[in-house]
């Protein structure tokens, strides 16, 4: 027979020893939204910082009527000052630059500011602008 002090630890135990959330995990944003751009550059000075220190990267999806493009972005130095940049687009195909992490950081802001106004070229039906960071694995 187990005392409540042993359950509340054995419980307590339990849930440290569980994986945590990892801190790239909620950068992450759908367009069109209702951020600041303060928080708007917030969310894109903590995604180039993940991107340097994990094994990660960025990726904006975008979808119109001329079809899904994709903007990938993964740091190839230690120091986070550059960027390999990854582009697809579904009539032009796969694209690859190298550019700098000011490049890297006005880009994602200029697109995350965006309002749903600014896409023209959008169908109806079109899916959501997304950004998030994930495993390189993933993109």
């Amino acid at each position: 027979m187990s005392s409540e002090h042993e359950q509340q630890s054995r419980l307590h135990g339990e849930q440290t020893e569980q994986p945590s959330e990892e801190p790239w995990a909620n950068l992450e944003l759908t367009l069109p939204h209702n951020r600041s751009p303060a928080r708007i550059v917030t969310l894109v000075e903590c995604a180039l910082v993940e991107l340097t220190h994990e094994h990660v990267g960025a990726e904006y999806v975008s979808t119109s009527i001329a079809g899904e493009k994709r903007t990938q972005f993964i740091a190839v130095d230690d120091v986070g000052q550059w960027f390999q940049k990854r582009y697809f687009d579904e009539r032009l195909g796969w694209h690859e630059t190298t550019v700098s992490r000011k490049a890297v950081r006005d880009e994602l802001v200029n697109r995350l500011s965006q309002s749903s106004l600014d896409r023209t070229d959008e169908s109806p039906n079109a899916d959501p602008d997304t950004f998030c960071v994930k495993p390189i694995h993933q993109l």
